[in-house]
């Protein structure tokens, strides 16, 4: 039997290929329960050639959830630019890199050193949300809820869709964009009842 050697790759392609293992591994099961030994299984790699590229656990975690703030920020505008056609892109960042998004949204969100990253978004959504929803909703506490609960919806949403095998792609961004609608509307129509 003949064993391949393993590639070598430079100094940035491997850093690049370690925080896209760390980011499968640290999915599975968030920060605290993903030791450097399951990063370098996954990788492919010993836990000496993390350490070439990394100080620690925290860092390569860092760098992962960097990574995927960049692909948000990209795909969505954020935090400048969001706007309803924003879902598409967030979309679109759950459907490639699917890890990803479960870590940025699902366990950077419990974990207290990590957390800002997922409430920068979710701050930066609740702003672009508001400003349509005051065209519809007066009532400034319901205004508030209404602004907090459609992120919620949509990154929820998102996740349920990953968690199921994300079925029919194509149709997410209209599924969404139509979840949105509807809580949009049961938030309006409830004001004043």
């Amino acid at each position: 039997m003949v064993h391949e050697q393993p590639k070598l790759l430079k100094r940035p392609e491997r850093r690049r290929a370690l925080v896209a293992a760390a980011t499968r591994a640290f999915a599975r099961n968030g920060f605290a329960a993903t030791s450097l030994d399951d990063v370098a299984a996954e990788a492919g790699v010993s836990r000496v050639l993390i350490y070439r590229h990394f100080e620690s656990k925290s860092e390569l975690y860092q760098a992962a959830l960097d990574e995927v703030a960049g692909q948000l920020v990209q795909a969505t505008g954020a935090p400048d630019r969001l706007s309803p056609a924003s879902l598409d892109g967030l979309s679109r960042v759950a459907r490639d890199n699917p890890d990803g998004f479960r870590l940025f949204f699902r366990h950077s969100g419990r974990e207290p050193e990590f957390r800002a990253h997922a409430d920068w978004l979710r701050g930066a959504m609740v702003e672009t949300a508001e400003p349509y929803l005051r065209e519809v909703i007066i009532d400034t506490a319901r205004l508030a809820w209404a602004a907090a609960l459609v992120p919620a919806v949509v990154i929820e949403t998102l996740l349920a869709w990953l968690d199921s095998g994300a079925p029919d792609p194509d149709a997410v961004p209209a599924t969404l964009a139509e979840v949105v609608s509807n809580v949009i509307g049961a938030m309006a129509k409830g004001e004043g009842t």
